[in-house]
């Protein structure tokens, strides 16, 4: 039997707010997101355009619902903080949701 891969994604809101998820198909769940089905956070129209702007994969399911429950119940300071240290500049998504030169 073939192991599964799961991962961790985040979303960046067009309300300027950071949205992660678990899944074992980034690229499914992302379009249920863009669909306005799934979670209820993401089904709100005011919160779209949706852009997928990180994922990590874990060998195991445990090991990515641990990481989806640490990164939620953190402050958005840490989450960003976290994104940096993984080669995601958060404030670029600001300034293209507000229409800013970067």
């Amino acid at each position: 039997m073939a192991s599964s891969k799961y991962y961790i994604y985040v979303l960046y809101c067009a309300d300027d707010t950071l949205y992660c998820g678990f899944t074992n198909n980034v690229a499914r769940r992302f379009a249920t997101h863009q669909a306005c089905h799934g979670a209820k956070y993401t089904r709100v129209r005011r919160r779209h355009p949706l852009r997928l702007i990180y994922q990590e994969e874990f060998a195991s399911k445990p090991a990515a619902l641990s990481a989806e429950y640490h990164f939620k119940h953190q402050p958005r300071a840490a989450k960003v903080r976290y994104l940096k240290e993984h080669g995601v500049i958060v404030s670029q998504y600001y300034r293209i949701n507000h229409h800013q030169s970067i």
